[in-house]
């Protein structure tokens, strides 16, 4: 689809635990025109780093939307994007976005079993070393900020306030969503199974699809070009089944 085709499209990412809307700046020069890439600013991190963070999804996602509706503009088309805390936090969004009228024409979730399926093993009120380590061994990588003092003050809190509300996470309804989904994972995910990730084919009354990336439950720290392709693809074709990225 040519950066014609996408016009007036945004693509609203999502953040995932501990991160902020920078992660998807690349993701406008990725995107090369494509969509028009923003993102959900939260409380506890970036711009919004004095304010306190959310501990319950369904609150954080129903305190977010007039500020997700004003940044959309009037008429926007938009696909949302979201990546594990950020998967179940989009649903949500979805969810109010469409009784505002806001014409979602697909979600599309990452590294997420569906949303009715909880986490067994948690981080939340672990001891600030444990839980790091816990962190660390679900993302599969450590963040190199985590090792500077002054910067794991700031950030820690509002990564234990972004577990305690993915561990805790109860949908809002029970009512599936009336958009496409796409749910994405990477192959070597050790945090969700592929059955988990195909979970989500439960939680919409429209088209689903499903596609993997080599990579574990990060893989999207690597893969910015290669997910937007997937997802300009299945706007494309439709909701049909896709060629896997797994290799």
């Amino acid at each position: 689809m040519s950066a014609g085709d996408q016009d007036g499209t945004t693509l609203l990412c999502v953040p995932f635990a501990g991160a902020g809307p920078s992660f998807f700046h690349p993701w406008r020069e990725l995107s090369a025109g494509r969509w028009r890439v923003t993102s959900v600013e939260l409380p506890g991190r970036e711009r919004r780093i004095l304010e306190t963070p959310y501990r319950n999804v369904v609150e954080a996602a129903r305190n977010s939307v007039d500020e997700v509706v004003a940044d959309l503009g009037e008429g926007a088309r938009t696909v949302l994007f979201g990546h594990s805390l950020g998967a179940v936090l989009a649903y949500e969004l979805v969810h109010l976005l469409s009784a505002r009228g806001v014409n979602v024409e697909r979600l599309v979730v990452s590294g997420s079993p569906g949303p009715w399926t909880q986490r067994e093993r948690r981080a939340a009120g672990l001891p600030d070393e444990e839980f790091l380590a816990r962190v660390e061994e679900f993302a599969g990588f450590r963040h190199e900020a985590l090792d500077h003092p002054e910067m794991r003050e700031l950030i820690l809190p509002a990564l234990q306030a972004d577990c305690e509300m993915h561990e805790s996470y109860v949908p809002s309804t029970d009512d599936p969503v009336s958009v496409p989904i796409l749910s994405l994972r990477g192959d070597r995910d050790g945090l969700v199974t592929g059955e988990e990730a195909r979970q989500w084919q439960q939680a919409t009354t429209a088209g689903f699809s499903y596609t993997e990336f080599p990579g574990d439950h990060m893989y999207l720290v690597d893969s910015g070009r290669e997910v937007l392709d997937v997802i300009e693809a299945h706007a494309t074709r439709g909701t049909g089944p896709q060629p896997s990225y797994a290799r």
